[in-house]
């Protein structure tokens, strides 16, 4: 399981091509095969997306506890919290704030886990930030972009 998180266009709601291409890789990502050397490459794609693992869901959701902003009604009509699913609808301007305070948030908890483990599905606190500020970059280039995933 993972979130599979896009940046779109508000008005289209078509993914955001962004001005840069960038090699921001969470659980999937688009490769490169080189014949010659027989090795994949993270691939260079400009599409505002990444997919997070939800083996870091435990991080987002405790970051998240008591931050109004972050809540919202689930499929049942429940209000409840959404971890990281906060930023879904919000601008990109309004997700940056939420977002560095999320990462602060598990940065303040867990500085015994600062190091980021050799695994990308180790649920540690360090792995569970480093999406996070890959989301900023996006929202940071096109502020006007609405998220959206799942």
């Amino acid at each position: 399981m993972s979130y599979d998180i896009y940046l779109k266009e508000k008005s289209t709601g078509e993914t955001i091509d962004l001005p840069v291409k960038h090699v921001m890789a969470g659980g999937t990502c688009c490769a490169e095969y080189d014949e010659a050397t027989g090795e994949f490459s993270v691939k260079p794609i400009t599409e505002a997306w990444l997919n997070i693992t939800y083996n870091y869901s435990r991080y987002y959701s405790e970051a998240a506890e008591g931050d109004d902003r972050f809540y919202g009604e689930d499929d049942e009509g429940q209000y409840k919290n959404q971890g990281i699913r906060g930023i879904y609808g919000k601008t990109g301007a309004e997700s940056i704030p939420m977002l560095k305070d999320m990462a602060e948030r598990i940065q303040r908890k867990v500085e015994t886990e600062s190091i980021l483990a050799k695994d990308y599905w180790t649920p540690t606190a360090a792995n569970a930030v480093k999406p996070l500020y890959q989301l900023i970059a996006f929202a940071e280039l096109r502020p006007d972009g609405v998220w959206d995933g799942d």
